[in-house]
């Protein structure tokens, strides 16, 4: 990274927030810690940080209500640690727009690993909403259309009839793999397999979740390109 990122931390436990922050630092990352929930979301206005770290279970504010406060103003990435490996808490998670999810106790390598590895997919999308200010869209953009649906894959962005849709990564992925076949029925195994990076399995509650969120980002706008088809799976509409 040419610009050094920075990061929230937001655990109650210093031990935890000290062994984050030295690898963090160790990787070239600019670091901020809080205590509890409640400073998180008051440092996040103060810094403005790149990603953010939440634990679930904190005082004052636990993570899941931090970032659900996040996600009312920002796209900031987030990524939750727990100290329980319940699935019911992954769900919650990333139903809530987490990002990643790490349970506790972890590797401060696999951590930071982690970190960047969801940085290296936003940063794309941030990219590209500053360009678009002043760059137009030009023939050499990798555009796909299907109705009123637009995707532009060089610039992580989503469209229907010209208004942007922010979009997580996962969601533009699992939209993306719906798209490229319009109208075919795609079971949650095989949008696992066309919208996660390989190895990656995750429970088929997760696909719903992500899939619950896509749709209620369309709807904000008068739209419904996702279809239920029972039983099977999900399928993209006309789009008209």
């Amino acid at each position: 990274m040419s610009v050094r990122a920075t990061i929230l931390i937001a655990d109650d436990d210093p031990n935890i927030r000290q062994v984050v922050r030295f690898a963090l630092e160790l990787a070239g990352f600019a670091v901020v810690e809080a205590r509890d929930g409640a400073e998180a979301l008051a440092l996040y206005s103060e810094h403005g940080p790149d990603l953010v770290v939440l634990d679930i279970t904190m005082p004052e504010m636990d993570g899941t209500e931090v970032c659900r406060r996040l996600r009312a103003q920002t796209s900031v990435p987030v990524v939750f640690l727990s100290s329980r490996d319940d699935e019911i808490d992954r769900v919650v998670g990333l139903e809530l727009g987490g990002d990643d999810y790490v349970t506790k106790p972890f590797s401060p390598r696999e951590l930071v690993a982690r970190i960047k590895a969801v940085l290296r997919r936003v940063q794309p999308a941030e990219s590209a909403a500053v360009e678009a200010v002043a760059t137009p869209v030009t023939s050499a953009s990798r555009l796909v259309k299907h109705g009123n649906l637009e995707l532009d894959l060089d610039r992580y962005m989503a469209s229907w009839e010209q208004t942007p849709v922010e979009l997580t990564h996962r969601e533009f992925e699992l939209l993306r793999a719906l798209l490229g076949y319009p109208g075919k029925v795609y079971s949650r195994d095989e949008l696992m397999d066309r919208a996660y990076e390989p190895g990656v399995i995750v429970s088929d509650r997760t696909i719903d979740s992500h899939i619950r969120r896509l749709r209620r980002k369309f709807e904000d706008v008068g739209a419904s390109p996702v279809e239920t088809v029972h039983g099977i799976g999900y399928k993209l509409g006309s789009c008209r």
